[in-house]
């Protein structure tokens, strides 16, 4: 586990393997490369020439641009490490919170294996620290649960991906006895393990966390932070008639469970309910996925994952507002016993569903979910899912989309998204794509028409809110999961998307102003 600290040393004197500093490309039509604030003493040991020898090695300033070069003498650590920021900002205007946090992952990254680092990066406030701190963190994360680490001896044959995250970072420009930096550093802390607590569960594989083994982290944790938590086994939800739960994980050997975390504040004023889809694998059940849509299906849990993450996030940083996650958990495979297409299921609260296809089968856990929450009467009910393929068609890879039924909070929570660094996109809820979903036998059927996907899985869920009660869906199917190579603080693997926004989201209603 990376650690953060603060410090007001200048970077020259502090003993670390690397200093890393922040360079960028000037404005103009040369577009010289331009050593950013907080490197000046490291600037002064190069007799203020950084900046030429880093242009004659080829560096431009472009972000995510990584550049090492040997330490001149007076400074104490071997290794300098220069990280793009991109464009100089203009006058009057910063770098901006996110391109820091970049810059604070790429540099993590490029120190994988390296035991101590001093950040002389930009810093105008606490904001700045909070988001270099969680760039630092979410960058120098790495999951090696199931590799190979041989000798000690031998560290440095293993895969590189194997070697230990950077241990320590020093973020320089922060005031340690300050409250305020204090608290910005705390937060950094929070938040950036709990999102990558939820990265190592979309991480980890099906034969080692189903629905039962996820309910037991989530326990576990919950007793750590004095978190309330309900464990709903396959004997009750038969009980409780959670048809669309019990439906999806009928196929499998391993039982469905909905998972129940309360934090609770004396001072709340207001209560905010998440809702995660976790269907820890997803073959598609009888309506099976085409061969190459089955090896990353294991990701299917992370919107669970991100409610978890952010419930626990919320009770560490003690906000004044409570917050109840749902895990919808199971595990959809075909078998004898699977729910077929054709098969009416009852859902909780009496609706019943005819499921036309056994590969939609998200919203069938999210919709019991949705109306169990709905019972408590939150303020609001935000679901994450990993839910269509058609989301990632409209929006790519990078950007999640966002429905409500209140045009007034999908754009709080787009705001919300934008402002932590998780591009999203808010999209529409057409009312006369509803009657695709009419079923002869049931009362609607799990899908309906094809195109515009997303926003029919969207339609589907709003059916099972509560009335008068606030909702947004956010359907992360897109950046969930990066199968590419890692950029900026986002890695190989699962992501924790969504876990920056549903904490900004608490921390704002607890200030009151939900939105």
């Amino acid at each position: 586990m990376t650690a953060l600290t603060l410090s007001t040393a200048a970077a020259t004197g502090l003993r670390a393997d690397a200093i890393v500093v922040g360079v960028a490309k000037g404005s103009g039509s040369k577009g010289a490369l331009v050593v950013a604030p907080g490197a000046e003493s490291v600037d002064k040991a190069y007799d203020g020439k950084l900046a030429s020898v880093l242009e004659t090695l080829g560096a431009s300033g472009g972000e995510g641009e990584v550049t090492k070069l040997p330490a001149p003498s007076g400074v104490k650590a071997p290794v300098v490490v220069a990280v793009g920021l991109g464009e100089v900002p203009e006058k009057d205007e910063t770098y901006g919170t996110d391109a820091l946090r970049r810059a604070a992952g790429v540099a993590a990254r490029a120190l994988t294996g390296t035991k101590k680092a001093a950040f002389a990066l930009p810093v105008e406030d606490a904001d700045d620290i909070c988001a270099l701190g969680e760039g630092a963190l979410l960058g120098a994360y790495s999951f090696v649960a199931y590799k190979d680490q041989g000798d000690a001896k031998d560290a440095k044959k293993n895969d590189k991906n194997a070697k230990a995250p950077l241990a320590e970072v020093v973020l320089l420009g922060g005031k340690p006895r300050d409250k305020v930096y204090k608290a910005a550093l705390e937060r950094a802390t929070t938040v950036g393990e709990e999102l990558n607590r939820a990265r190592d569960l979309v991480n980890t594989p099906p034969n080692d966390l189903d629905p039962e083994a996820f309910a037991a982290v989530a326990t576990a944790a919950a007793k750590e932070h004095g978190i309330k938590i309900q464990v709903l086994d396959e004997k009750a939800l038969v009980k409780g008639g959670f048809g669309g739960i019990l439906g999806v994980g009928a196929g499998s050997d391993a039982p469905p469970r909905l998972v129940k975390l309360s934090y609770t504040h004396s001072k709340a004023k207001k209560h905010l309910a998440f809702v995660g889809k976790g269907i820890t694998y997803d073959s598609g059940g009888i309506s099976l996925k085409p061969a190459g849509h089955n090896e990353t299906m294991k990701c299917d849990m992370a919107g669970a994952a991100a409610v978890f993450a952010a419930v626990v996030a919320a009770a560490r940083l003690g906000l004044e507002v409570n917050v109840t996650g749902w895990l919808a958990l199971a595990e959809n495979m075909p078998s004898g016993s699977a729910t077929r297409p054709g098969d009416v299921l009852r859902m909780y609260g009496g609706k019943t569903v005819e499921v036309l296809n056994t590969d939609a089968e998200g919203r069938l856990v999210l919709a019991d979910a949705i109306t169990k929450a709905s019972e408590e009467k939150p303020d609001a009910i935000v679901d994450v899912a990993t839910l269509t393929g058609a989301m990632m068609v409209a929006l790519g890879n990078r950007t999640f989309g966002i429905m409500a039924n209140d045009d007034a909070f999908r754009t709080s929570v787009h705001e919300i998204a934008e402002e932590v660094g998780e591009p999203s996109w808010p999209m529409p809820l057409p009312a006369d794509m509803r009657k695709g979903m009419d079923s002869p036998t049931a009362d609607m059927a799990n899908i309906g028409e094809r195109m515009g996907g997303g926003l029919v899985a969207g339609l589907f869920l709003q059916e099972f809110v509560g009335e008068g009660i606030i909702w947004a869906h956010l359907d992360v199917a897109g950046p969930a999961y990066h199968e590419g190579a890692p950029f900026g603080y986002t890695p190989k693997g699962g992501t924790g998307t969504a876990v920056r926004t549903l904490v900004r989201l608490a921390e704002r209603t607890a200030a009151g102003d939900l939105g």
